[in-house]
């Protein structure tokens, strides 16, 4: 594989990464795309809630899966909870400690956790959607940017990934895909287009190492990009999911009175509180219990390149052998 500003970030041999994903981000999937070359991404409310791991513990485990090769730290920096925010500072702190040194923040201002990453010698790369939040994290002084485009899975951006390109490429730092990317020709398609790096995570899910319920996984399989809808009855916000008869009954409208409370100076705080809460549980229950539960699995357009569940590693060989081989021609 030719080297990225992204590898020679990340320390890694093929630009590649295991989103952070919530609920799905098991240590042993985000160690074995470590393992194989690529960046796995630990979650920590993954880690710890639905996965049952302490995070100090949590964390070695991942590092001994990845067999002594990096792993990065997802810090979701949402401020609205001082609770929230004081145990995510105790978090990255953790992890520092445990010698992470690559750090992806979303949904917040990144200076706290710049500061204390390039303190370590770490980098920091921010979650973005459109060029506004972009000049965001960069005053926070972050090292990349994932570039969330309309194709991805969870909370989508509104651009398809050559405008998003095109909208970033002058900042002057790496960009990173994410969205869209399920087979190896996208993955070659987004390096040629000029991002350093591809993120996956509805690829990922249809893995081995994967714990979500084979559910989840076959649904993966099945869907195609016409399959995927965006609801905000989960979340409040529009979120990429698979389109199921659960799915198709609940409706992908939040009601007007709800929507009413988001917009409202005083209660969308509340509001926004009631749906997160909501969505975690929602999530663990579905990616680990399946269509037991409820058939509510999040996915992006992606699905369409994914047509079977195999270990991660393959996964990673076949987009490193597929990328190599079409800078060597």
């Amino acid at each position: 594989m030719p080297e990225t500003a992204f590898t020679r970030h990340a320390g890694v041999e093929v630009p590649l990464i295991c989103g952070a994903m919530y609920p799905c981000s098991n240590p042993e999937l985000v160690g074995a795309v470590s393992a194989a070359g690529g960046l796995g991404i630990v979650q920590p409310i993954s880690l710890t809630f639905v996965h049952g791991h302490e995070m100090r513990a949590g964390l070695r485990l991942t590092k001994q899966l990845a067999g002594g090769k990096p792993i990065g730290f997802n810090a979701l920096i949402e401020a609205s909870s001082k609770v929230y925010l004081d145990r995510m500072k105790r978090w990255v702190d953790v992890a520092l400690e445990e010698g992470v040194r690559f750090f992806v923040t979303a949904l917040g201002n990144p200076d706290w956790v710049v500061q204390r990453v390039h303190a370590a010698g770490g980098v920091v790369y921010h979650d973005v959607t459109e060029r506004k939040w972009a000049h965001k994290g960069l005053d926070a002084g972050v090292d990349g940017l994932i570039c969330v485009n309309a194709r991805a899975g969870g909370h989508a951006g509104s651009r398809d990934p050559r405008a998003l390109y095109d909208e970033l490429a002058d900042l002057g730092v790496p960009l990173v895909c994410a969205g869209g990317v399920g087979d190896e020709a996208a993955f070659v398609e987004a390096l040629q287009t000029g991002y350093a790096a591809v993120q996956m995570g509805t690829r990922f899910i249809a893995t081995a190492e994967c714990e979500a319920h084979d559910d989840y996984k076959q649904a993966i399989v099945r869907a195609e990009a016409a399959d995927i809808v965006h609801t905000d009855k989960i979340s409040g916000v529009p979120v990429a999911v698979i389109k199921t008869p659960y799915i198709e009954k609940m409706g992908l409208k939040a009601g007007f009175v709800a929507r009413r409370l988001l917009r409202h100076p005083r209660f969308k705080h509340y509001v926004r509180t009631y749906y997160s809460l909501k969505s975690i549980w929602t999530l663990k229950q579905a990616s680990l219990k399946g269509m037991n539960y409820k058939d509510f699995f999040q996915a992006g357009r992606s699905v369409s390149g994914v047509r079977a569940v195999e270990p991660a590693a393959d996964v990673v060989r076949r987009f490193a052998e597929a990328a190599a081989a079409a800078d060597a021609a």
